[in-house]
């Protein structure tokens, strides 16, 4: 009879939109890995980056909470906005969707863009963040489908259609599968180091 696997360790993730805790417990299951998800309360950061938003947002959580725990903050990059919408991503989806962005794109040529995902990780040993970035460009159309937020109009890099076509595709090669891969090999290098057995001393 084979050995049971372990049960998933468990942490926390300090977000109020269950589609990211989805795809994220999907990216790290094969770390044995298990996302709880906490409300996240909003706390203004004032910043450009969305490492440091995502940092100084787990150090605050982890002196009130005192467990592991994950704050990811995401961005949409656009060249030709000057890297508008960035970190206020979020917000300005709320207040103008897919649809804002288009209308601001209207009269250009240049639709470069780039999504970031900053995840930063809280222990008793600090704050480490892991990034992931996804070059593509803007369509001009929003495309219904699968996936959320502004995957209706970013294409990656190589294909034609945005993500929200492309489900396999972003499952595999977006800004925060990319964060969370690179997350789930840390965990899993920290749980092999713990578990390897001490050498003896020779006298």
């Amino acid at each position: 009879m084979p050995p049971k696997r372990p049960r998933p360790s468990r942490i926390f993730l300090l977000t109020s939109n269950r589609h990211k805790l989805e795809e994220a417990n999907a990216i790290l299951k094969p770390y044995n890995l298990k996302l709880i998800q906490k409300p996240a309360k909003g706390i203004e950061i004032q910043s450009d980056s969305v490492e440091e938003v995502a940092r100084v947002c787990a150090q605050n959580a982890y002196r009130v909470l005192r467990v592991p725990l994950i704050v990811e903050d995401s961005g949409l990059f656009v060249q030709a906005l000057r890297g508008f919408p960035g970190v206020y991503s979020a917000a300005i989806y709320t207040q103008v969707g897919c649809e804002g962005i288009l209308r601001l794109l209207a009269q250009e040529r240049q639709r470069s863009a780039r999504f970031v995902c900053a995840l930063a990780y809280a222990d008793r040993n600090g704050v480490r963040v892991f990034r992931g970035v996804v070059h593509g460009r803007i369509s001009p159309r929003v495309y219904r489908g699968a996936g959320f937020g502004y995957d209706p109009i970013f294409i990656p890099m190589g294909y034609s259609k945005p993500f929200s076509a492309l489900p396999d595709v972003k499952a595999k090669l977006s800004h925060r599968a990319r964060a969370f891969e690179s997350f789930g090999r840390f965990m899993a290098n920290k749980a092999k180091t713990k578990n390897k057995p001490k050498k003896k001393k020779t006298r």
